[in-house]
């Protein structure tokens, strides 16, 4: 429908007496989950009769999940019993309105602004049927309707998505109550920034926490907390009033005054430590990890062949794993370890590598994701492929010795193509033919990282093509 007809459904809604959520309540928890979920606890206070009464919780988030939901009284516990819990979600829109205004008398006005009244016959399938007091039947469709008039708004419908119970109260006068609910649509991440210096030795870093809340709900002056891990959940079947989920992780490091890290069972909760307010429709960043003159260090890769997943049977196949890949990769590392001057762990999150340019300016030089990493560990970081550095990797012998036996062997050229600078490139070579295998010789020494690769590190001076040999037999039973 067009925006006159909004406008006029918004005038509706406005006749009804609405209740800020946040001015009720009294104590406001907000603790977010990596996987975007969030856990919300909220007290309000309410006058409630001896007997029977139906109090309503209104501005709960649209995305709750009405499973999850938890009522406590706080003021009398024994003496409140709760007989009924309703999720009230037939909120008002121009589709409930004609519903609910079947056989009644409307008003319609369409674009050149000729004026329909009439018994409201269907409002379904994009069309309104009206019949008039003559008797005449109009069908009209609601693309051409600018404006639709409703004598008022009927009961039942309501303009916000609104918690319900049946309670039983022994005694008369006020009472505090906890809701505690799940609900989708908040998520948090982390999102790092670091500063490379010149000479690739060192590091300064920065974490924000970027919250997003699209649930339907805001929260105002909420003690928000944030655990960082993988708590597993069952997967959603689709709730009453659900909006998508929204998913991600977070920052940390050495935290800043404004947050508090400590553990929690199996996870890292961060608590930020004053009231935040997160209004619906979102996004919202909060310093919290600082970390200067990380020592770091950068080193290259030359990985031609990255797709080896395990041994299923003897690859016999002359081709199979020659790719042709020249891209030598760039790696940044550090650790997260005390002695190295971050001493924190490091949840999930994106970070953004920047180092400064002859002028000052820092320019980005790499953006990657990291998982969980736990205080201690070491951080790597694909920044992207080297512009100067060329690998080469040529299958030069290919051979049976027997039905049951394979040599085969690899020369890697690695050409260095900088102006004065020279590197050291690691060179990981998967064995993916079989499990049992033997170098018989080769150009220079290696290291067996695992059960099917060694890799090489070679420093390659500028202008220099330096040439890495080696032969491997691979053998199987008959």
């Amino acid at each position: 429908m067009r925006k006159g007809m909004f406008l006029l459904l918004i005038g509706l809604m406005l006749v009804v007496p609405l209740t800020s959520a946040q001015e009720n309540s009294e104590r406001l928890s907000l603790t977010i989950y990596n996987q975007g979920t969030a856990l919300v606890q909220d007290v309000r206070s309410f006058d409630l009769t001896e007997g029977a009464n139906t109090i309503d919780f209104t501005d709960v988030a649209a995305s709750i999940d009405a499973t999850s939901v938890v009522f406590k009284a706080l003021t009398d516990p024994e003496g409140v019993t709760v007989l009924e819990q309703n999720f009230v979600f037939d909120l008002v829109n121009s589709s409930a309105l004609l519903n609910r205004y079947l056989d009644e008398t409307i008003q319609i006005t369409v674009d050149d602004g000729t004026t329909f009244s009439g018994q409201l016959l269907s409002g379904r399938n994009g069309e309104i049927i009206l019949r008039n007091d003559a008797g005449e039947v109009f069908v009209i469709s609601i693309s051409k309707v600018r404006d639709i008039q409703f004598p008022d708004l009927p009961d039942g419908l309501i303009t916000r998505p609104t918690l319900r119970w049946l309670l039983e109260s022994a005694v008369e006068g006020a009472q505090q109550v906890e809701l505690t609910y799940l609900t989708g649509g908040i998520s948090w991440t982390a999102d790092y920034n670091v500063l490379l210096n010149t000479g690739n030795t060192a590091l300064d870093l920065n974490g924000w926490v970027t919250l997003t809340n699209t649930s339907g709900a805001g929260y105002s002056d909420a003690q928000v907390k944030l655990v960082a891990g993988d708590v597993n959940r069952l997967p959603v079947a689709e709730v009453m009033f659900q909006a998508e989920a929204m998913d991600r992780a977070m920052p940390t490091m050495a935290p800043t005054p404004g947050v508090a890290q400590r553990e929690f069972f199996e996870y890292q909760l961060y608590e930020i430590n004053r009231p935040v307010t997160v209004a619906d429709n979102e996004t919202k960043q909060v310093e919290f990890v600082t970390g200067t003159d990380v020592p770091a260090h950068t080193y290259y890769v030359y990985n031609s062949f990255p797709g080896f997943y395990g041994y299923y049977g003897p690859i016999t196949d002359q081709g199979y794993g020659v790719t042709g890949i020249t891209d030598v990769q760039n790696w940044l590392e550090f650790s997260t370890g005390e002695e190295n001057g971050l001493g924190a762990d490091l949840p999930a999150g994106r970070i953004r590598v920047y180092q400064e340019d002859v002028d000052g300016a820092a320019l980005l030089i790499g953006e990657n994701s990291i998982d969980h990493t736990p205080m201690g560990e070491d951080v790597t970081i694909y920044l992207g492929n080297a512009f100067d550095l060329v690998g080469e990797r040529t299958q030069t012998n290919f051979q049976f010795i027997a039905d049951n036996v394979l040599e085969e062997t690899y020369e890697i050229k690695l050409r260095n193509r900088k102006d004065d600078q020279a590197v050291e490139i690691r060179v990981p070579e998967s064995l993916f033919r079989w499990s049992n295998w033997e170098i018989l010789n080769s150009s220079d020494e290696y290291t067996q990282i695992d059960s099917s690769t060694i890799e090489f590190r070679v420093m390659v001076e500028p202008g220099e093509e330096r040439v890495i040999t080696y032969t491997v037999r691979y053998s199987w039973p008959r």
